[in-house]
């Protein structure tokens, strides 16, 4: 029997081995080693992030779409459904977080296996074992996967999307990576649509114009699941915002308006373990926590040198491409940062990184070589030691922060604040969600009702409005009973009728 033939259509892809193409040698020598860092991602994210840390407050609005134990909360402009969705097979019938957690992380493991074995034979089994151990270690990965949030999944969406348009190019008669490529559109458009289109930029350009490149099956399947993905997203825009048009300009409102923002500087006070940098004000952090930040693009052109070197430039040079594209927004059209809105550069960064390291590590050179290998494991044992230290404190502080969410709407229960109610007033909305309440404002991103609605609302169900050390309250309030929650929270509560 003839073994089948492998069509090579760029130049020496992958040519630190031999191509492997529908081989066992795969199985063998790649899956494991793979399989074996996605474990050890899951056991990372539930022993060091815990299943006991609450929903925060993007998560409590994402799951309370598909929650039967708390009303939906105001979904607004620039969200979508994707992470409700993923979400719903354990939050539609159970309001268990911890059981959340844990479902979230094996996915997220799942994910991560999978994204990487797009690669096979396009690097070394080294080389993507050690780029995906890097992505999973840092502690902005970590923290996240096992988070009802979409930017993990736009990342390992971006990097198994990459890795099939290469797979699809190298032998052009295999089916398997048009799909792949096509799932992982989808999959980033699902979550959050606009970065799909970023992420992409480089992919629709190399599909459509050179002619090296053009593959009318590789553009039709990229589009194809962008537009798959994003099709609810668009069609919600005409039913709920008015137009597509008129959704993106809500969407950059509440975004603060996007323009020409250089982020850089918010995006490393973010990297101390400030889940959301805005205002991004204060002292940098220390030179420890961010130089791992500075060291990637140095790191990512070394591995760019190496591939040019080897004469495999294209999947190092895609790589790097899709993650400047997915960068940009973030780092100068947007004015604040949060440290999870590059996880899909990351990702991306990961491989070439990984085998730049590999290459210093693994090169001739004489009395030289002992030398690299002590200072790549010095730099990352203590990179380890950084990620891990901010991860401790970041989950430490937000699990508090949860806590506070579920102490408040324990003792709004207590003071007779039970489903069917409503809640108003600033940071309302996590607590409506732990409360088992609806939530309501009357400005600001989530504004979805007016004080008129609110006032009549509390002559049916019990309202209360909250403020932060005893604010005065809106005018329809303010005669009644004020009560002191948890800390410095209080609440306005509507005499019942």
């Amino acid at each position: 029997m003839t073994r089948p033939v492998r069509t090579v259509t760029l130049d020496r892809i992958g040519s630190h081995e031999p191509p492997l193409g529908p081989a066992t040698g795969w199985s063998r020598r790649g899956q494991w080693w793979l399989a074996a860092v996605a474990g050890a991602f899951v056991l990372a994210q539930l022993v060091l992030v815990g299943p006991g840390m609450g929903l925060g407050w993007d998560e409590s609005v994402y799951v309370s779409q598909v929650s039967s134990h708390a009303p939906a909360s105001f979904f607004s402009a620039p969200r979508a459904r994707g992470i409700s969705l993923l979400v719903a097979p354990v939050a539609g019938w159970s309001s268990s977080t911890p059981l959340l957690r844990v479902y979230l992380a094996l996915l997220a493991g799942l994910g991560l296996f999978l994204a990487l074995r797009a690669w096979r034979g396009l690097f070394p089994v080294r080389v993507l074992a050690l780029g995906g151990a890097l992505f999973a270690s840092l502690w902005v990965t970590v923290f996240y996967g096992p988070q009802a949030m979409p930017n993990y999944w736009v990342a390992v969406g971006a990097l198994a999307g990459v890795g099939c348009f290469l797979q699809a190019q190298t032998d052009r008669t295999r089916r398997g990576p048009v799909w792949g490529l096509a799932a992982s559109a989808l999959l980033m458009a699902w979550m959050r649509p606009t970065d799909a289109v970023w992420v992409s930029l480089p992919l629709l350009f190399l599909s459509a114009v050179p002619r090296r490149w053009r593959h009318g099956r590789l553009l039709f399947a990229l589009t194809g699941g962008l537009v798959a993905g994003a099709a609810e997203w668009v069609i919600e825009a005409y039913v709920r915002f008015g137009g597509l048009g008129r959704r993106l300009s809500e969407g950059s409102d509440i975004q603060g308006g996007l323009g020409w923002h250089i982020a850089i500087g918010d995006q490393l006070r973010s990297l101390s373990g400030r889940s959301l940098c805005r205002p991004c004000t204060g002292a940098m952090p220390n030179p420890l926590v961010t130089a791992w930040w500075f060291a990637l693009p140095v790191l990512a052109a070394i591995g760019l040198a190496v591939a040019v070197r080897g004469r495999r430039t294209p999947p190092t040079a895609l790589l790097l491409a899709c993650a400047m594209t997915a960068a940009i927004p973030y780092l100068f059209l947007i004015g604040y940062a949060a440290p999870r809105f590059l996880l899909p550069t990351y990702a991306l960064l990961a491989i070439p990184v990984a085998d730049a390291l590999t290459r210093l590590v693994t090169a001739p050179g004489g009395a030289w070589r002992p030398v690299a290998v002590t200072l790549v494991a010095l730099g990352l044992a203590g990179h380890l030691a950084v990620q891990y230290a901010v991860l401790a404190h970041t989950v430490q502080r937000t699990t508090a922060g949860h806590k506070g969410w579920e102490r408040t709407a324990a003792a709004l229960r207590r003071e007779g604040v039970r489903p069917p109610c409503l809640l108003t007033g600033p940071s309302t909305l996590p607590i409506a969600f732990y409360a088992e309440c609806g939530s309501a404002s009357t400005q600001g991103p989530n504004a979805n009702t007016d004080t008129a609605a609110i006032a009549r609302t509390a002559r049916r169900i019990p309202v209360a409005v909250l403020t932060a050390g005893g604010a005065r309250p809106p005018s329809y309030a303010r005669g009644w009973r004020l009560v002191r929650l948890d800390g410095a929270v209080y609440a306005y509560i509507a005499p019942t009728r």
